[in-house]
């Protein structure tokens, strides 16, 4: 079997996420560090365009967006899971909420002017500007739009009280009793705020909140190794794509396996990726491309939070 490779940075919230899941699973991986700005050549070379951290590949098989990557590293080991079973309703729902909702609060209250100082102060004033310019540029064209900071710090006392009444319901240690891909969607917005003295209390002021995330951060990052990002394009060039899934291609808009498509996600990062459209099942659609570095993949998204529209 192919290995794990996760293209990320350090300090990216959502690798931050996959990591922990990683770990969760005791997994071993190989770790390819990517740009925190644009552009990326060799994260494009595997995906065609699309920008956002972290993305999984396996083989000749390149998986976008955590949500999916979650469920490729369930398929790769069903045991512990991330949708534990009877609860994959609630667990995968929640996570969409927090990856999206809570993850909207976390960026607005990072940014602060305050957290920005004690973020970025030791680094070169142009590197803040070409952040800035370079998240400007991310955030450009979605449904996602930037929450006024006085609104996260109005909202977010009601959000960490729910989440405080939660953890003192369950009989487990973890949000829904047994850990779950809920715990992990969470987690990584508040390691988000953990990252600097001016936003840490925004957790550590909430007792059973700071300790469940210590419990989550607990299960580490499994057995990461280093690998260059010329290595893991001549892995996806010396690859063949795996198998298709034998599910049913649905797809209620009528397109068609190989049709030519550009999928894009719809929040931010609207990076759009044009290839063939090989798969489209109730969770995820696949992609062919060619390229010159990586010869042929499958790019994998999810469906939930992605267009697809005629190329």
């Amino acid at each position: 079997m192919s290995e794990l490779i996760l293209h990320h940075y350090p300090t990216s919230p959502f690798a931050e996420k996959a990591r922990l899941m990683l770990g969760f699973k005791q997994l071993s991986w190989r770790s390819v560090t990517i740009p925190p700005l644009m552009p990326k050549p060799d994260l494009m070379a595997l995906t065609g365009g699309y920008r956002k951290t972290p993305v999984l590949q396996v083989g000749a098989d390149i998986y976008c967006d955590t949500a999916l990557i979650a469920r490729r590293l369930e398929q790769e080991k069903a045991v512990p899971a991330l949708f534990p079973e009877g609860h994959e309703f609630t667990s995968a729902s929640f996570a969409l909420w927090a990856d999206s909702v809570i993850f909207q609060h976390a960026v607005s209250l990072v940014f602060q002017p305050e957290s920005i100082a004690m973020r970025f102060g030791k680094l070169p004033p142009q590197f803040l500007q070409a952040f800035v310019a370079d998240r400007s540029q991310l955030f450009s064209g979605g449904t996602a739009s930037k929450l006024p900071a006085e609104q996260a710090k109005h909202q977010w006392p009601a959000f960490m009280a729910r989440v405080e009444e939660q953890l003192a319901r369950e009989e487990g240690d973890f949000l829904f009793g047994e850990p779950s891909i809920a715990d992990f969607a969470l987690a990584h917005c508040l390691w988000f705020l953990k990252g600097t003295p001016v936003t840490a209390p925004l957790v550590d002021d909430y007792p059973s909140v700071a300790a469940w995330l210590g419990r989550v951060l607990g299960f580490g990052h499994g057995a990461a190794s280093e690998m260059s990002a010329e290595q893991a394009i001549a892995v996806a060039r010396d690859s063949q794509p795996a198998a298709l899934p034998e599910e049913a291609f649905v797809d209620p808009n009528g397109f068609k396996a190989g049709q030519r498509v550009v999928i894009a996600a719809t929040d931010y990062g609207c990076d759009p990726v044009e290839g063939e459209l090989l798969h489209a099942g109730l969770e995820s659609l696949i992609l062919r491309r060619e390229d010159p570095r990586a010869g042929t993949v499958h790019v994998h998204f999810p469906r939930i939070g992605f267009s697809i529209r005629p190329a």
